[in-house]
């Protein structure tokens, strides 16, 4: 079991996901149960399976977690990139990151 608190990758999935709450809490209110409520489960889908994963035994289950975090920080790209430069760039980032950390279990997997 891993601290998953301590991941810079959860921090800045977390921190993205106040981000996006924010961001859509001023989206028109015919939006509330269509792309405010979408973007707002993709986003704090992120770091809820990152932490997930941190529960699980062994590095195969938490790269599985990790790839579930990379498929909803994908989602997030729906934003509008002029609008939200910031969010498109920390979402950049946090799946850079969740790539990395990724590649880094795939290759401890197969070192086994």
């Amino acid at each position: 079991m891993r601290d998953f608190g301590g991941l810079k990758v959860w921090q800045r999935s977390h921190r993205l996901t106040l981000a996006v709450y924010e961001a859509t809490g001023t989206f028109p209110p015919e939006e509330t149960y269509g792309l405010t409520a979408q973007l707002r489960r993709c986003s704090a889908s992120v770091p809820a399976n990152i932490a997930e994963g941190c529960g699980r035994s062994g590095d195969a289950e938490l790269a599985r977690f990790m790839l579930i975090s990379m498929g909803s920080a994908s989602e997030l790209e729906y934003l509008d990139a002029r609008k939200h430069r910031r969010h498109s760039r920390q979402t950049r980032e946090v799946k850079r990151m969740l790539s990395t950390f990724i590649t880094r279990l795939r290759h401890n997997i197969l070192k086994c």
